[in-house]
């Protein structure tokens, strides 16, 4: 039984929470200082030696489990806490009405802190359009949230640096707004099913505001943590086992050869095709992209990747196959995939 599910009067109070908080924030930097010796220590118990395949993977595994947990918790509690001021029902009531371009900035921004999965796709599809919301504003939001997720940053933060996680929040959100812009240029409601079209006269709700006090925000953010870390901590352990793997097993220069810098012009175009039909998240593909960039790979080429299978997944597809008819979904995957070509080629170039 979770802490909201309990009577108010067992419900932690809020000095409780900040004396918590304070000793979790201590243990967080402590064990996170640490984490290189921790794996060291790992391979030295185990009998093995840096420079070997098995060694270096076995050190990849346990230095990056820990910190990608350690960093995945604290923000995602941050972004737990956040989302209590932008719960679905009041970012519909936000874009509702908002005129196209204005609205599609704030649909993407929106998308960052909202909570969003490929599973929520037509419930909030149906709920946006059904508030008011033009068509372009929410594919800005539909793009956006998947892709531009505090998971993805978190990890590129984590493992490339500020500058990374901040140029791909610069491109991710531009691909958002501008693929939004195109699809509401192209007036593409015809292409909504029938029934969806339905609902498109239906009026905005009215939203009746939030009113939480601190410790009810503290007990969210930590229901968000048991959520989503609960949920992504399998694809994070394979992620990092095949990136382990590829980190000690593959030799040097392998990958550069066909998705390095000096690669062929088809192989980004080749690495985005080959993430549309993959089915994971950021947790489970970010280790990998690091292995690969650790064995030469170009930086756009992997992002763009990466970008493919969180953004542009099959699933995701098939369940949007339910509102939308297929020129619509067609249009949709061809503006986003450009999109993230470009980001590809961008990295390639500055990086």
């Amino acid at each position: 039984m979770g802490s909201a599910d309990l009577p108010e009067k067992s419900r932690p109070s809020l000095r409780v929470w900040l004396l918590g908080l304070a000793v979790a924030t201590l243990l967080w930097f402590a064990v996170y200082s640490h984490l290189t010796e921790f794996a060291d220590a790992v391979i030295a118990a185990l009998g093995l030696a840096h420079g070997t395949p098995l060694g270096e993977a076995v050190h990849f595994f346990f230095y990056d489990t820990p910190k990608v947990l350690l960093l995945l918790t604290g923000i995602v509690f941050l972004m737990g806490i956040i989302q209590t001021f932008f719960s679905p029902e009041r970012t519909r009531a936000l874009l509702s009405g908002k005129r196209v371009g204005v609205g599609n900035v704030l649909a993407a921004l929106l998308g960052i802190v909202t909570p969003f999965c490929s599973c929520s796709a037509v419930p909030l599809f149906i709920g946006f359009l059904s508030a008011g919301v033009p068509l372009g504003v929410t594919f800005s939001f539909l793009i956006s949230a998947p892709m531009v997720n505090e998971v993805a940053l978190v990890l590129l933060f984590g493992m490339f640096g500020w500058q990374v996680a901040a140029l791909y929040l610069g491109l991710g959100l531009a691909v958002a707004i501008i693929a939004g812009l195109v699809i509401g240029h192209l007036k593409m409601e015809r292409h909504l099913e029938d029934w969806v079209q339905g609902i498109l006269a239906g009026s905005a709700p009215e939203f009746a505001g939030e009113r939480l006090d601190w410790r009810e925000r503290f007990t969210a953010g930590g229901r968000h943590v048991r959520e989503i870390v609960g949920k992504v901590w399998p694809y994070i352990l394979v992620g990092i086992a095949l990136g382990a793997a590829i980190h000690g097993y593959v030799p040097e220069d392998f990958m550069a050869s066909f998705m390095g810098k000096d690669a062929p012009w088809w192989s980004l175009p080749a690495a985005v095709a080959l993430g549309v039909p993959m089915y994971t998240n950021a947790a489970g593909v970010i280790p990998i992209v690091e292995a690969l960039i650790g064995k030469g790979a170009a930086l756009g080429t992997v992002l763009a990747f990466m970008m493919s299978v969180i953004a542009l997944s099959l699933p995701e597809m098939i369940i949007l196959r339910k509102v939308l008819r297929l020129p619509l979904i067609a249009t949709f995957v061809g503006i986003v995939a450009a999109g993230i070509l470009l980001v590809g080629y961008v990295f390639n170039l500055v990086l």
